[in-house]
């Protein structure tokens, strides 16, 4: 009991810190909306950086990872990881640069589906509206996915009842976010994606030394079929009455290893794909203070993805060597990084890094609900159905969209056997399918018109689907991620009904042509925008080659 109340102690004392920012940053960010969905577009390269990576990652990242390095070996999570590195990467070269200066030039878009909306100028709100209704669905199933974080996390900690404690850390992600906006979930983010780095960092160094050392470590991990292989699989044999994997002897039994074939690999690398098409990442690119401060952010994120990736996958595998028959389970597997931190770390220190896991839950899931809050407020009752809406209003309906997301959440997570990796995996795939093409088309391509925006989310949100629960099941080179091939097919749909449809008027190639350049086009050398400025005038300096 001793033991219990000092890692209470120290989560308390966390969650009230996240708490109190949130109230210090609720007056700023009730200011308008502007603020409250974007931080008025004056985030630091910090801030913007660990935010953006810290909600990313969410729960996944302390449980789901480390889980299935535990449960089946180093390929599915490496491959994953890897993917997922090289996606980070190439979003913040490829997307955050071009995307900062493009949202200015399309009347200061605050939102993903605000700046698609106005890069196809979309008037009638048909490309935002399905923007947004996608974002509901997918994000109300990630926030689900964050509960049960919550929930397993003090299951497993203090053996108290899932689902009261997963409804207790659901509320309290819920009033930070209602209070405080978009900066107190960036100051948020900040602080949870260093814990996050730290917790990572403890348990794995403590986990090392606890096991015997490198050496001693990986001699373990070899005798085992296939685990530290990036071609195979380990196969724990499970028992047929209960779905646990056997013990023999006091060693946990194993089969012979499945292959890990290129097409599983080419998989587990598309998950990188989804990068370019996450409204949480996105945002953070809408919203830092300046396109100069892109490069610094890009060098932060990276570098906290890699670290972060390699020791929770590290986690996994070194725990199986110490903990070879605790966890029976793929579901029990993921709590391997809590049981580690109760074994290793004092009492206090165990609740400070444990407080990670919830760091990364509340991080993400304040990030998705500020979002879907701001499809629903911004995009579809502002956008679509009541143009003049006055920011009171429009914030009204976006805590009524924080209240339905939060309360699906639950609904969600309910099922205390849910796999945090398998409802992630899910969601990230539709959101990429979804935005991925379209956000790359936007930016590259001046041919990408609106009827090839709404086709694209259309598809690849059918594509994920589809794939998912019909094509996937089949097996063999179908049973790829469901990414990879709704991103293509999204990609395709894009570019073949743009080709097939009316050009972009010449104000939208203008802006496409232009949106680079310096000064922005449209805007004075003091940045003010000039948005209603004739299109003759445009024209004029097209053919006059400035």
């Amino acid at each position: 009991m001793a033991n219990d109340f000092w890692i209470l102690l120290a989560m308390v004392i966390y969650f009230a810190a996240m708490l109190s920012i949130g109230f210090i940053y609720s007056k700023r960010s009730n200011s308008s909306s502007k603020e409250y969905f974007a931080g008025g577009r004056g985030v630091g390269p910090w801030l913007t950086a660990l935010s953006a990576e810290a909600s990313d990652m969410s729960g996944w990242l302390l449980m789901g990872l480390p889980g299935l390095a535990y449960f089946t070996g180093a390929a599915d999570p490496m491959w994953t990881a890897v993917g997922l590195a090289l996606g980070t990467y190439l979003n913040w070269k490829l997307v955050a640069r071009r995307l900062r200066r493009y949202s200015v030039v399309t009347d200061d878009a605050i939102t993903i589906p605000d700046f698609f909306a106005k890069r196809f100028h979309d008037k009638k709100g048909v490309i935002s509206t399905i923007a947004a209704v996608i974002i509901l669905v997918f994000f109300s199933v990630y926030v689900g996915s964050c509960f049960v974080t919550v929930g397993k996390l003090f299951a497993t900690l203090f053996g108290f009842d899932y689902h009261v404690m997963m409804i207790i850390g659901a509320v309290v992600v819920f009033v930070y976010t209602v209070v405080g906006g978009y900066l107190s979930v960036v100051m948020t983010d900040f602080i949870q994606g260093m814990l996050m780095f730290f917790a990572l960092a403890v348990v794995f160094i403590g986990t090392v030394a606890s096991a015997g050392g490198v050496d001693n470590t990986v001699e373990f991990l070899r005798a085992i079929p296939g685990y530290l292989s990036g071609t195979q699989v380990a196969a724990p044999k499970l028992d047929p009455a209960t779905g646990q994997q056997l013990v023999e002897a006091g060693k946990a039994v194993f089969g012979a290893p499945s292959d890990y074939g290129i097409i599983t690999i080419i998989s587990m690398l598309a998950w990188g794909l989804g990068y370019f098409g996450m409204p949480q990442v996105l945002v953070r690119f809408l919203s830092i203070r300046s396109v100069e401060e892109v490069r610094k952010s890009r060098i932060i994120a990276t570098s906290w993805c890699v670290i972060s990736l390699g020791c929770a996958v590290c986690i996994g595998l070194v725990g199986r060597a110490m903990m070879p028959t605790e966890l029976l389970t793929s579901t029990d597997a993921e709590t391997i990084f809590i049981v580690l931190a109760q074994t290793l770390l004092p009492s206090f220190m165990c609740g400070v890094v444990v407080s990670g896991i919830f760091a990364a839950s509340m991080s993400s899931s304040s990030s998705y609900l500020i979002i879907g809050a701001s499809a629903m407020g911004e995009n579809i009752f502002r956008g679509l159905l009541h143009r003049k809406a006055t920011d009171k209003q429009v914030m009204i309906v976006a805590r009524v969209t924080l209240v339905v997301m939060f309360l699906f959440g639950i609904l969600v997570a309910y099922d205390q056997n849910s796999s945090i990796f398998q409802v992630v995996s899910y969601a990230w795939a539709g959101l990429g399918a979804s935005f991925g093409p379209l956000m790359l088309c936007s930016l590259y391509w001046r041919r990408a018109n609106k009827a090839g925006a709404v086709a694209g989310m259309l598809s690849g949100t059918a594509a994920v689907l589809i794939w998912h629960n019909l094509v996937k099941p089949l097996g063999g080179v179908f049973a790829i991620y469901e990414l990879l091939p709704a991103f293509i097919i999204s990609l395709l749909f894009i570019v073949v009904v743009s080709l097939l449809t009316a050009k972009p008027n010449k104000r939208m190639l203008y802006e496409f042509d232009h949106y680079m350049d310096d000064p922005l086009p449209g805007t004075l050398p003091s940045g003010t925008v000039l948005v209603d400025e004739p299109m003759e005038a445009m024209e004029s300096e097209v053919r006059s080659g400035k």
